[in-house]
């Protein structure tokens, strides 16, 4: 098979990534065809699935690709024998629970490998792992303007959520009993010391797990989804309260400190001292703001265990100088102290923000090797080259 005429569907439900994966097809010359009609449910829609049955008996192709994995359409690849090709952008992703992940026309690619170790057993040979990457040639085609220079110029930047508001903890946290309170604080308390490993969901006693989601009104995923209460409560539940915490935490730190400019939705008011700037649209503000910071903050969601996010790949992408948080993929892929640069506690933080902000030269530097090695290894156009490769042939 010509390698330039992959033919792919590829049904979109408005993620993020979807724009610089369909950069990335385009860019490679694949012909690609879009489903956009939105599941009422990832597992069963009888509209969504008698569209997408129709549209594979109308035409051949040679994969059906999508933003994380969606049951509903594994199912319907299954039934076609066609390779469902999808790319995991979360951690958590609950669909990861459903029976499906075990069809064998899959082809799963995980970014984060404690996801891709904890799922690949169960279907070893059609889950594969594969970090994120950037939408390069999109983002390095804007052209920075003295009106951009004048909106977004900062010292410290940081764009994205303080949590509180996608927090489940927070909305169960008045049934709870103190005991319960009391673990969960202390868990917290404990993982906020510690950036590269987590230990949440090993540290949830059987006991503990028991008494959460009898306290919790526990939901179940579904009747075909293999239940992981622990990792459940540890990731969506505790993680999150652990991220949300981390954020208010090192913002404030940051905010008494320097200035730092706060793009958010995000209710601000325990952050006094920060400069509050509303949100930042993803496409045309946030890689302005990248590359007109000097030091462009990242802290990853604690669920996400050893990956590196998105928004890591976008900043260096853009041109950002990069200090974020140490995750254990790093080292695996980029040169701490070369292409970027990590903190590992909040004295860290603030000593490596001082020492920047009067480095001028060398974060310049960094940046630009940041950005040389996402453009000649992680751009959509190489990953997804690769991915159709090892998933179709």
């Amino acid at each position: 098979m010509d390698k330039k005429n992959y033919n792919i569907l590829f049904c979109k439900w408005t993620s993020i990534c979807e724009n610089g994966i369909d950069h990335g097809f385009q860019q490679l010359g694949y012909n690609i065809d879009y489903m956009t009609r939105l599941f009422d449910s990832v597992d069963y829609d009888k509209g969504y699935l008698e569209e997408l049955a129709a549209r594979l008996q109308e035409k051949q192709y040679d994969c059906v690709f999508t933003v994380n994995f969606i049951p509903i359409v594994s199912r319907v690849c299954n039934i076609f024998k066609i390779p469902y090709v999808c790319w995991t952008v979360d951690n958590p992703v609950f669909q990861l629970y459903s029976e499906t992940i075990k069809n064998p026309w899959n082809r799963i690619f995980m970014f984060d490998r404690s996801q891709y170790n904890k799922f690949s057993p169960l279907n070893p040979e059609n889950i594969f792992y594969m970090p994120l990457a950037c939408d390069y040639e999109e983002w390095n085609s804007i052209t920075l303007s003295a009106q951009d220079h004048k909106d977004y110029d900062c010292d410290i930047s940081f764009i994205g959520s303080t949590y509180e508001e996608k927090c489940k903890y927070n909305g169960i946290v008045n049934d709870l009993s103190p005991f319960v309170r009391g673990y969960v604080d202390g868990l917290v308390a404990a993982q906020l010391n510690v950036y590269g490993y987590n230990f949440i969901e090993d540290s949830l006693t059987d006991d503990f797990v028991k008494q959460f989601k009898k306290e919790a009104g526990w939901h179940p995923l579904g009747e075909d989804y293999t239940e992981d209460d622990r990792a459940i409560i540890a990731d969506t539940f505790i993680g999150y309260k652990c991220t949300e915490q981390e954020r208010l935490l090192t913002l404030k730190n940051i905010s008494e400190h320097f200035k730092l400019d706060l793009w958010t939705l995000s209710d601000v008011s325990k952050l006094p001292k920060v400069n509050f700037r509303g949100g930042a649209d993803s496409t045309t503000m946030m890689p302005r703001i990248f590359k007109c910071s000097k030091i462009n903050l990242s802290m990853t969601n604690r669920p996400i265990r050893t990956g590196m996010p998105l928004r890591m790949f976008d900043t260096m992408g853009a041109g950002g100088f990069l200090l974020t948080n140490y995750q254990s993929e790093i080292p695996d892929f980029f040169e701490i102290g070369k292409d970027l640069e990590v903190y590992d506690s909040q004295e860290d933080l603030i000593n490596k923000i001082d020492y920047y902000l009067q480095h001028e030269d060398e974060r310049i530097q960094i940046a630009r090797n940041g950005q040389a090695k996402v453009k000649n290894e992680h751009s959509y156009k190489l990953k997804l080259k690769t991915m159709l490769e090892m998933a179709v042939g």
